[in-house]
C-alpha cells in the first residue's frame, strides 16, 4: 500500500538549504506520504481506548464474562441455548486465560478487533477505488461512533465486523485472480468464523451472492465468477463447517416463544417509518435524531443517500466494488428494519459492523467529487468529520462516579459475614456477579405473576447461565437474622415491595441508575 518514490527534481531544490536540511525534509515528506496508514490507526486507537474501562459493565457483558467462565464444551453447550453463536465466548476464554478478566483487559479484545477492522477497511477501499478515497474513507472510519462504541464493550460485535470486512477483500482479491484458490479458502474460513460470531452473518453473504450476480449480468465486461465451480465449493465449504452448529440453530428456533417469554428477543420497540432514518442517525451521532426538526432529521439521511449515489454512479471500475459496499450497507438495514415490523430485531448494535460500509462509500464520493468540484469534497468531508465527532463526543461522555460498579463497591465494603444480597432483575444480576467481592451467593428476585405463573428464567437465553438455586420467589424465604441487600432500580421503589413487615431500611446508596438498600431485622420490642 505504499506510495511511489518521490524523486527530487534539482532546479526546485531551496539555494539556501543545506544538503542535510534538504535531505531530512525529503525523509519526512517520503514517510508521511508512505505512512499515512499509521496516523488514521492511531486515531482509531485513540478513541477506542480513550476512557475504555470508564462505563461499567452493563447486563449483555455480564453475559459474556459469565459464559465466558465455562470450559469450551460447556459455552458451545450453553451458547447453543443463547441468542448468539459460540465463537466470541471461546476467544474472550482464551483472552481472560491469558490476560486476566480487569475490566480494561477484557474491552482490549474487542477494541483491537475494531481497530484491525479499520486497517482491512482503509485496504479494501485501496482495492476498490484510489489511495486518496481510502484516506477519506480511514479516517470516518476511524472516527464512525457506532463503531467506537461497540469497540469498547465485551461483546462479539466489534469482532463481527473485523471478519465480515476482511471476508469482503479476500472475495475482491479472489475476484481479480480466479486462479488464486487460497482467496477463496481464506474467504470461505473468514465467513465461517462469522457465522459462529453472529446469525446476521447471513446478510453478508446474502450480499456477496447478490454482487456476483450483478456484475455477471452488468453491460460490457463480465464477470462469470457466480457460475465458477469453486465458488459453489467454497459455499460448500461454509455450509459443511457449519454442520456441527445447524442442530443448535434449529433447537432455538423452535424455542423461540421461550427466548421471548425471558426477554432476550422481542423487547424492542416496535419499528415505524421514522426508524430507519434514526438508526443512521444513531450511526452517526449516538442519538436517533428524533427530536430535530422533520427538516434536519431527514437531511442527514438523504444527504448519505447522495453521497452513496454518487459513489455507485460514478463507479467506472470494471468490477463495480462500490456496489459491493452499497449492498454491505444498505441491503441488511432494510431487511431488518423489513422484519421487525413482525419481530421487532432493529437494534443498532446487530447492524454495526454493516454501518461501517457506510463511511467506506463516503470515502469514494468524496474522492470522486474531489477531481472536480474539491471544496465541495473537502466541505463534505470537514462536515462528516464533524458530524462523527459528536457522537464520539457523546460516547466518551461517561461520569465515573454515575456507574452500577460504585454501588457494587460500597456492598463489598460495607458486607459482614451472614449478609444477603438479592437483586431485582436479571441485567443488574449479570452485572453484579462481575464486580461482587463478598463470597455471597448472589440471589435474582423472581416473584410470582398476579396470576400465579412463575417468573423464573426459562433454560433458553440468558436463563441458560442462572442456576436453579440462585432464584428467590420470595422475600420471606430469606432467614429472619442478619441483614440483606436489594439491588434494584432506582426509579422503580416498587420492586422489592411489599417489604416483610419485620424488615426496615438501615441504608442506602444508589449510581448508575441502581441502588442498594440494607435491610435489617426489628427486634421484637420494636
Amino acid at each position: 500500500m505504499a506510495l511511489n518514490r518521490v524523486t527530487p527534481v534539482g532546479d526546485t531544490q531551496d539555494p539556501h538549504a543545506t544538503p542535510g536540511s534538504w535531505f531530512g525534509r525529503l525523509r519526512l515528506l517520503r514517510w508521511a506520504r508512505e505512512h499515512w496508514l499509521l496516523p488514521i490507526l492511531l486515531l482509531a486507537a485513540a478513541v477506542r481506548f480513550y476512557d475504555l474501562s470508564a462505563a461499567a459493565i452493563w447486563g449483555d457483558e455480564g453475559s459474556s464474562l459469565l459464559l465466558a467462565r465455562y470450559s469450551l464444551g460447556e459455552i458451545w453447550h450453553h451458547a447453543g441455548r443463547d441468542v448468539h453463536p459460540p465463537l466470541y465466548f471461546m476467544l474472550l476464554h482464551g483472552w481472560i486465560e491469558l490476560f486476566g478478566d480487569g475490566i480494561f483487559a477484557i474491552r482490549c479484545l474487542s477494541a483491537l478487533a475494531g481497530i484491525a477492522a479499520v486497517g482491512l477497511g482503509i485496504r479494501l477501499v485501496d482495492q476498490l477505488a484510489t489511495r486518496r478515497a481510502a484516506i477519506f474513507a480511514g479516517v470516518l472510519l476511524a472516527l464512525l461512533p457506532t463503531a467506537v462504541r461497540y469497540s469498547q464493550e465485551v461483546r462479539m460485535y466489534s469482532l463481527l465486523g473485523l471478519l465480515l470486512i476482511a471476508a469482503m477483500l479476500a472475495l475482491i482479491y479472489w475476484i481479480r485472480r480466479p486462479q488464486r484458490h487460497r482467496y477463496l479458502v481464506v474467504y470461505a474460513l473468514l465467513m465461517t468464523a462469522a457465522f459462529y460470531t453472529h446469525y446476521f452473518a447471513v446478510f453478508a453473504a446474502l450480499c456477496h451472492w447478490i454482487y456476483l450476480g450483478v456484475i455477471r449480468l452488468q453491460r460490457g465486461y463480465r464477470f462469470r465468477h457466480i457460475q465458477r465451480a469453486d465458488w459453489w465449493l467454497a459455499n460448500l465449504g461454509i455450509v459443511v463447517l457449519y454442520l456441527p452448529w445447524l442442530p443448535n440453530v434449529f433447537d432455538l428456533l423452535q424455542h423461540m416463544e421461550q427466548l421471548k417469554t425471558g426477554g432476550d428477543v422481542g423487547w424492542e420497540d416496535p419499528v415505524t417509518l421514522a426508524s430507519l432514518p434514526s438508526m443512521i442517525w444513531a450511526w452517526l451521532t449516538q442519538d436517533d435524531g428524533e427530536a430535530r426538526s422533520l427538516l434536519i432529521f431527514s437531511a442527514l439521511p438523504l444527504a448519505l443517500l447522495l453521497l452513496v449515489a454518487v459513489a455507485v454512479m460514478r463507479d467506472r471500475s470494471v468490477s463495480r466494488g462500490s456496489v459491493l459496499l452499497a449492498l454491505y450497507t444498505g441491503l441488511p438495514l432494510l431487511l431488518v428494519f423489513a422484519v421487525s415490523f413482525i419481530t421487532p430485531v432493529f437494534i443498532e448494535r446487530y447492524l454495526t459492523a454493516y454501518a461501517m460500509g457506510l463511511p467506506m462509500l463516503a470515502g469514494m464520493a468524496i474522492d470522486r467529487l474531489y477531481s472536480r468540484m474539491r471544496l465541495l469534497a473537502l466541505a463534505v468531508l470537514v462536515a462528516l468529520i464533524g458530524v462523527e465527532m459528536v457522537g464520539v463526543n457523546t460516547n466518551a461522555t461517561v461520569d465515573r462516579n454515575d456507574q452500577f460498579d460504585r454501588v457494587v463497591n460500597y456492598v463489598n465494603q460495607h458486607f459482614q459475614a451472614g449478609d444477603r444480597i438479592v437483586t431485582s432483575d436479571m441485567l443488574w444480576y449479570l452485572s453484579y456477579v462481575y464486580y461482587d467481592r463478598s463470597g455471597a451467593r448472589v440471589r435474582l428476585y423472581t416473584p410470582p405473576a398476579a396470576d400465579g405463573r412463575s417468573t423464573r428464567p426459562n433454560d433458553y437465553g440468558f436463563g441458560t447461565l442462572v442456576a436453579a438455586d440462585v432464584y428467590l420467589d420470595s422475600l420471606a424465604e430469606l432467614p429472619v437474622n442478619g441483614r440483606v441487600w436489594l439491588i434494584g432500580t432506582l426509579d422503580d421503589p416498587q420492586e422489592f415491595l411489599p417489604l416483610p413487615a419485620t424488615w426496615r431500611i438501615a441504608g442506602e446508596v444508589h449510581a448508575g441508575g441502581a441502588q442498594a438498600r440494607l435491610i435489617t431485622f426489628k427486634s421484637p420490642s420494636d
